[in-house]
Formats: structure tokens, C-alpha cells, sequence
């Protein structure tokens, strides 16, 4: 079986345009990022033929779910058909939620030394690890491998781990994937592919 994820983004939320991490938090989508998730269903609609052929899953956090239900209704698909997973919810950054960049630099300098722009978050006070953000994705990758074609609707930095497992990236490869709403990922044969407004059927 060749089987096909698409994988998306949530759109821009309140949080994003605000600098503020968000982690397990919730916010709402902006009208930009309303617009966003729009477009990406638009062109996906264009790719994945009957939308009934298609199994759609979904972080369980909120924005995630309203991105999702923007997309079923763009392409579709039955929004009560669509099965939500906690192992696609964004990476958990425990005290640093809700705390933009200079916050947390003014308030944890020390857990920010040998880190770079890529995995700082890591070091969160009661956040999660990269190895077990690995783990549950890893289990997540499994329970769907009879499902031939998938749509999932994540998050940015869950997003680019998932990518990295499926790829078997190394973790500093996977961590400078690319994160943008504007874009989203047909993952397929352990390649990764993306699809955006410059995607060749879309001139």
C-alpha cells in the first residue's frame, strides 16, 4: 500500500500575533488565520479527489479543531467523521505557556545557555522532551499504517516532528523544517513534500 498523509497547520491564532508560546494553551484563530486554513483546504480539495476516500484526524486542542472544521466543510467532509488525538496536540512548554521570548529570557536565563533557536523549548520547566514528543508520534504513525490516505491537522513544532519521524530525520534536521501556515505537507514513500501558493499546479 502507498499511503498518503497530507499534513497541516493551524492557521494564526490571537497567541502567534502576540509572540506568545502557546503550547497546550488555546486561541482563537484571527481572520488571517482563517484565511489561511481556507486557502490550504482550497488547494487540497484540488488534490485528494473524493474527500469519503479520506480519513481525517486532529490534535484535540481548539484551534487545531477549528482549523479542522474549516477544512471538512471546504472539502467535504463530514466534521463528526473526523478523530481527534492528544498525540497530535502541540509540544507541551509548561511554565513557558503564554510567555513570549524576552519573558522567558528575563525570568529563566540559565535554562536558555547552550541552547539555540531551534530546541530551546526543550528546556521548559514541565514541558515535554523531544524524545517523548518522538514517542507518542511514533505511536500515532503506527496505529494509522493501514489507513491509505490520511489528512492530519496539527501544530508547528508537533508538525515538524512528526515530519521528522516519518522521514527519520536526525533531530536537528527536523527542527529546521519548515513551520509557516501558509504552507502544508504531503508526506508519502518517507519523502516529504511541500504545497504551497508557488506549488506547480497552482501558477
Amino acid at each position: 500500500m502507498n499511503q498518503i498523509i497530507y499534513l497541516l497547520r493551524h492557521g494564526e491564532t490571537v497567541l502567534n500575533t502576540q509572540g506568545r508560546y502557546q503550547g497546550e494553551l488555546d486561541s482563537l484563530l484571527t481572520d488571517v488565520g482563517i484565511e489561511q486554513v481556507q486557502q490550504n483546504a482550497y488547494m487540497l480539495k484540488s488534490l485528494i479527489g473524493n474527500p469519503k476516500e479520506w480519513k481525517v484526524f486532529s490534535s484535540s486542542l481548539g484551534r487545531a479543531i477549528q482549523s479542522t472544521e474549516i477544512i471538512c466543510n471546504t472539502i467535504g467532509y463530514d466534521f463528526n467523521n473526523v478523530e481527534q488525538d492528544n498525540r497530535l496536540a502541540e509540544v507541551a512548554v509548561g511554565d513557558w505557556a503564554g510567555l513570549t521570548t524576552k519573558e522567558i529570557e528575563h525570568t529563566w536565563p540559565n535554562l536558555l545557555e547552550n541552547t539555540d533557536h531551534y530546541n530551546w523549548f526543550f528546556n521548559a520547566p514541565n514541558g515535554e522532551s523531544y524524545d517523548t514528543v518522538v514517542c507518542r508520534l511514533t505511536e500515532w504513525l503506527e496505529s494509522i499504517k493501514d489507513e491509505p490516505k490520511v489528512i492530519v491537522v496539527s501544530h508547528g513544532l508537533t508538525g515538524r516532528i512528526l515530519r521528522g519521524v516519518y522521514a527519520s530525520l536526525a533531530k536537528e534536521n527536523a527542527l529546521k523544517l519548515d513551520v509557516s501556515q501558509d504552507v502544508f505537507f504531503k508526506l508519502t514513500q518517507k519523502k516529504i513534500q511541500n504545497i504551497s501558493l508557488e506549488f506547480d499546479d497552482f501558477y
